[in-house]
């Protein structure tokens, strides 16, 4: 039986005749967990995997075990994607209506994503007349309905302010705090800090996993990004040697 909310084994993925994700092994349990590494590395791929969008060439992915894409985890995951999901000539309040109907949801879910996302004052206001921070927070509410067990964010925070995303990462903790497992993608460093526990990506492997503090540890580094660059160092020199004896 299970004891994680999600548990990837030897997941690989292809795309043509590249390889993005190399036999990935990973655990993630509750707190606010970070995928950072920078764009290109494999994030979104691992995050598709994790909601079951994405083909798959070998491994398998479970989410609270079952398989990922299950039906029965429909409504047990949230996911916020790179591109905003919400329609900009519609309040607040309208796209959420919509995407609760879409999920079988009532009007309480409806006023539950609001609060939690802190947008009660501005539920009736056009999205598209929002400021960056609060239109991004109306993306959220679309993924936190029905108060899913898992909630998976893909760059919620880029292009915003050190403000604004310092009031995003309150709220991943805030939601955190309340039950539901976080896993936040980011190629911005500075955010590393702000998990619980980190994950390092690089070309399509984890190359680090520990808290932050453990992982600047490790590397006798002052900050995440670079700890991160030493890793990077550490990462290609191994591949180097492996190349080394594979032609010897």
């Amino acid at each position: 039986m299970t004891t994680n909310v999600v548990e990837v084994r030897d997941l690989r993925v292809t795309r043509g005749s590249l390889p993005v994700l190399h036999g990935l092994d990973l655990d993630i349990d509750g707190g606010v967990t970070g995928l950072l590494g920078p764009s290109g590395c494999g994030k979104t791929t691992l995050m598709r995997c994790l909601v079951g969008v994405q083909r798959i060439e070998g491994g398998t992915v479970t989410v609270f075990g079952e398989e990922a894409g299950s039906p029965g985890l429909r409504h047990r995951i949230g996911y916020h994607t790179q591109a905003a999901s919400v329609y900009d000539d519609l309040t607040v309040r309208e796209n959420l209506v919509f995407f609760a109907r879409v999920r079988g949801l009532g009007r309480d879910a409806v006023d539950r994503a609001v609060e939690a996302v802190d947008l009660t004052s501005h539920v009736d206001h056009v999205v598209g007349r929002l400021s960056g921070g609060q239109h991004s927070r109306a993306s959220l509410a679309v993924a936190l309905l029905g108060e899913p067990d898992l909630v998976v964010l893909d760059e919620p925070t880029v292009g915003l302010d050190p403000v604004l995303r310092q009031e995003l990462w309150e709220l991943f903790h805030r939601l955190a705090d309340a039950g539901s497992a976080m896993f936040v993608s980011s190629h911005v460093m500075d955010e590393a800090e702000r998990c619980d526990r980190l994950l390092l990506m690089r070309e399509g492997e984890i190359i680090a996993d520990g808290t932050p503090q453990q992982i600047k540890e490790s590397t006798g580094a002052p900050d995440a990004e670079r700890a991160f660059l030493e890793l990077v160092a550490r990462h290609a020199g191994r591949h180097a040697r492996r190349d080394e004896e594979g032609r010897s």
